[in-house]
């Protein structure tokens, strides 16, 4: 014991000439310094670029307003379930040369609904990069929150898309008001096109909410998909409108005024949607077009465009669940229609087939 109170004694005594003598004056000196932050976190006129409100492309909302062939573009997927960008690469090539003037990317037709934001801005990057000189990149990144609709949007800017579209808070709906609010949120940061879809949202965006909206300079126009009336509405105060159905598409533009179309059937006749939009009234043109248009949205967009796109050969046949394909009898519908309007205007370059149910794969993670 007594050497035990004698080795803490001792091992007290060192551990106290360790500790640094304090001097008086130093209290007061620390009172009296004036407290600065690290240098490298104090940088003037600098912003991260997830929260810098400046249009960071060079495209003005008048040069969005002119597109007349916009395509919502579809998204191939490896059997792993990642993106197939060499598919992808392939089918944006084929619209620049068959004429499309701009892109959706990650759309409902591209199954943004199914991505994560990481993925989704991603695509976009990757597509403005590439292809951003040839064809303007419009991302869709919309949501029903009001938070991350701002957040991507943000993201999508920086890394310099072209335009945004953005959808209405779908499922957890809110008011008329509410509605201007969230798209006011986001219609500070750059061109932007307002996308009415009530089948898919539950909810109408009204003319007088797109009334009120188009007092912002950045609002480029509206995809509308409530049909040719409600186009008409728009038009005559001014907004620019784009069809968002197909088989109203011709009639839209040459009939009622509209500018365009941001189609789904241009993913697969480029060339035929281009004809339809910029060669004048075409009825024969249009009544060939309808029987492939009506195949294609027998069911939900994109089964239909997943399931010609893979018989086609251009992308594999990789479905990312919920979307399953066709039915078999459907599948042989549409190799009956690819010979009856010609396979040459069709994307791709191998023959049609008709694919048997073991040839696709369903994806629940990826």
């Amino acid at each position: 014991m007594a050497s035990l109170q004698s080795c803490s004694s001792v091992c007290l005594r060192e551990s106290a000439l360790l500790l640094p003598r304090r001097n008086v004056n130093d209290t007061y000196k620390s009172r009296s310094v004036k407290w600065r932050s690290p240098r490298g976190a104090v940088l003037p006129n600098f912003h991260l670029p997830m929260r810098s409100f400046e249009i960071k492309n060079r495209t003005s909302t008048e040069e969005i307003k002119s597109l007349r062939l916009i395509t919502a573009i579809k998204t191939p997927y490896l059997p792993d379930g990642r993106f197939d960008l060499e598919a992808y690469d392939a089918l944006v090539n084929t619209q620049i040369e068959h004429g499309a003037e701009g892109v959706i990317v990650g759309g409902t037709t591209g199954e943004g609904q199914l991505m994560s934001w990481d993925e989704h801005i991603m695509l976009i990057g990757h597509t403005i990069n590439c292809y951003g000189g040839s064809i303007k990149v419009i991302g869709n990144t919309g949501s029903n929150s009001t938070r991350e609709a701002v957040h991507a949007t943000e993201q999508g800017f920086a890394v310099g898309m072209h335009a945004a579209l953005h959808i209405n808070p779908y499922y957890g709906k809110t008011s008329l008001e509410g509605l201007v609010k969230h798209f006011e949120r986001v219609l500070s940061m750059g061109p932007t096109i307002i996308y009415n879809v009530p089948s898919r949202t539950g909810q109408d965006i009204p003319h007088q909410v797109i009334n009120t909206l188009a007092q912002n300079a950045n609002l480029a126009g509206v995809k509308e998909c409530v049909g040719n009336d409600r186009i008409i509405e728009h038009i005559e105060k001014g907004i620019v409108v784009w069809s968002g159905n197909d088989d109203e598409c011709h009639d839209s533009r040459w009939n009622h005024g509209a500018t365009g179309v941001i189609s789904v059937t241009s993913n697969l006749v480029p060339g035929l949607m281009r004809d339809l939009m910029f060669g004048g009234k075409n009825p024969s043109l249009n009544a060939k077009l309808m029987p492939l248009i009506e195949w294609l949205f027998q069911e939900p967009n994109p089964i239909g465009l997943n399931t010609a796109l893979a018989q086609l050969g251009v992308v594999r046949p990789v479905f990312r669940l919920p979307y399953v394909p066709l039915p078999y009898e459907k599948r042989v519908d549409f190799v009956n229609l690819v010979k009856h309007i010609g396979r040459e205007h069709f994307v791709g370059e191998k023959g049609v087939q008709v694919l048997d149910d073991d040839d696709f794969t369903y994806l629940d993670r990826y």
